[in-house]
């Protein structure tokens, strides 16, 4: 887990965020946010966890989508009183009792609590069973440039609200789930085998989706629903979908 928290501060910071992302940030006087920042196609480019710290928010994201994440949103900010800067704090997480400090993750209550301080670490917990188990999808894996943040679950992980006005990427969205049946999607299938990230899954002749992260004979999968019918291949793996 490589994460780097930014820190961002100023009087508009609130009003800074409630532009660009999708979810509500007034919600953050109640815990931590999740959400998203995409483009104005609609599609991923973020995914991040804000958390109120004192009169500032901390931005949590991986550490790899910083390079491209932080000159955008410094490019957005114009002339708000709002200033970003990456610090050394770091996170540690886990699913047992929860220490002082301690948040809890907004997207499943399963997947437990995260902490901020000097040192970072998970407390033993598979966290990629929990993933899979609960769908729950991975920066770089699940989640990447050609994302649409519905397909990916971004609802049922209370990453998006659909009445607190405009956010880039806004309109995409609200259109995929207001006058569209999404007809593509994250889910989980049964597995015998394994396969590499990114095989093709197949249905006979037609590609049926993408196989990603795997667990305990269960995995992640991007499926087409109306061909994801019956048994299917991923390379020398064998799987099905419930449904």
């Amino acid at each position: 887990m490589s994460r780097k928290i930014i820190r961002i501060s100023g009087s508009d910071t609130q009003h800074f965020l409630q532009g660009l992302v999708t979810n509500d940030v007034s919600r953050l006087a109640d815990g931590p946010v999740y959400a998203a920042l995409l483009t104005p196609q609609g599609k991923y480019m973020a995914d991040f966890f804000l958390v109120q710290d004192g009169a500032d928010v901390l931005l949590d994201m991986d550490a790899a989508l910083v390079p491209a994440v932080l000159p955008r949103l410094n490019m957005y900010k114009l002339r708000a009183d709002v200033s970003l800067a990456e610090t050394d704090l770091k996170v540690s997480r886990g699913t047992g009792e929860m220490p002082q400090g301690a948040v809890m993750d907004p997207r499943h209550d399963a997947l437990g609590w995260r902490l901020y301080g000097p040192e970072g670490g998970d407390d033993g917990t598979d966290f990629q069973a929990l993933r899979v188990a609960h769908c729950i999808p991975e920066t770089g894996i699940e989640l990447t440039p050609d994302t649409f943040i519905l397909e990916a679950g971004f609802e049922r992980l209370h990453g998006v609200d659909f009445r607190k006005g405009c956010y880039v990427g806004q309109e995409v969205t609200a259109r995929m789930k207001h006058k569209t049946e999404l007809r593509k999607g994250l889910a989980v299938v049964e597995i015998q085998g394994a396969a590499p990230v990114g095989t093709p899954i197949m249905a006979g002749a037609k590609e049926a989706g993408t196989l990603f992260t795997q667990s305990g004979g269960r995995a992640i999968a991007h499926l087409r629903f109306d061909r994801a019918k019956g048994p299917m291949t991923a390379g020398d793996a064998t799987l099905s979908w419930p449904g």
